[in-house]
């Protein structure tokens, strides 16, 4: 078992990295449509300044800069927020349960992004080539020395 801890741990920030890649991807991916009709379009359209179109614009540059891991954790923290708004705003009034309301993605994105804002970005990610990457704790520790 500790051969697989440690390997575990050796991989950690490497997959926490994927992670991030995979969402911002599929988060660039709605935004994109919205704004490109990349890789489909919106069944109608989308009004810049419509509280659709804002999203959309939030979808956008946060999942290129989640991509990137750039600014990572405050971004990920409004990601989160935006995600937590479009869920009740969108998904609560049609039922209860997110399975009838079809909320289960919002609710998914809203608490990995929440974990991305306390995680950061990895490894693999410009937060990390700017030395901007700490743990809550490493920081702690760093700035108290």
């Amino acid at each position: 078992m500790p051969a697989i801890d440690s390997l575990l741990a050796t991989w950690s920030p490497r997959v926490l990295s994927i992670l991030r890649i995979i969402v911002g991807l599929l988060f660039l991916e709605h935004g994109t449509s919205k704004y490109l009709n990349l890789p489909v379009s919106p069944s109608t359209g989308v009004a810049p300044m419509s509280l659709s179109g804002i999203n959309g614009m939030i979808e956008l540059i946060g999942g290129v800069l989640i991509v990137l891991g750039l600014f990572t954790r405050p971004v990920a923290f409004i990601l989160a927020g935006d995600m937590a708004v479009a869920y009740f705003i969108a998904h609560a009034p049609r039922g209860f349960f997110p399975l009838v309301n079809a909320g289960e993605l919002a609710i998914v994105y809203c608490f990995v992004f929440l974990y991305l804002a306390v995680a950061g970005g990895g490894v693999w990610s410009l937060d990390h080539l700017r030395g901007g990457n700490k743990t809550p704790r490493a920081a702690w520790r760093t700035s108290s020395q």
